[in-house]
């Protein structure tokens, strides 16, 4: 098995649990699920959905860069959403972010998400760094 490596920034928000924001083994890197959050105040961002999206796929970002990579090296993503209806423009923000071949991808609508956010995301990264 490969040696876990702990990916940590100050630039994404600190875990609000036991878990580490980002886990490498190999060339695969692990985000955990990054909801929009403010990295220095911990308080979610005012704007709706959109401003929600675009706030996690920064939070994402630290973290994937955290770990010598980016997002262009996603290979999954699942975004998990308290209301299908937002969709949408969830697809409209991803589409800013990635470009083809777009990441594998799952959307769930949940109950309920941390913080009473809209929206959360997790990837996982691949890359030739094994750091």
């Amino acid at each position: 098995m490969a040696e876990l490596k702990q990916i940590q920034t100050p630039l994404a928000p600190a875990a609000i649990g036991p878990y580490s924001q980002a886990i490498r083994s190999g060339s695969m890197v692990f985000l955990s699920g990054q909801i929009p959050l403010h990295s220095e105040t911990m308080a979610l961002v005012d704007g709706g959905i959109e401003a929600q999206t675009r706030q996690v796929f920064k939070n994402l970002a630290a973290v994937a860069a955290a770990a010598d990579s980016d997002l262009q090296h996603a290979v999954k993503i699942t975004i998990y959403l308290t209301d299908l209806n937002d969709f949408a423009t969830v697809n409209s923000v991803m589409a800013e972010q990635f470009q083809e071949p777009y990441p594998a991808r799952a959307t769930i609508q949940v109950s309920a998400l941390p913080k009473g956010s809209m929206v959360e995301i997790d990837a996982v990264l691949v890359s030739g760094s094994t750091v």
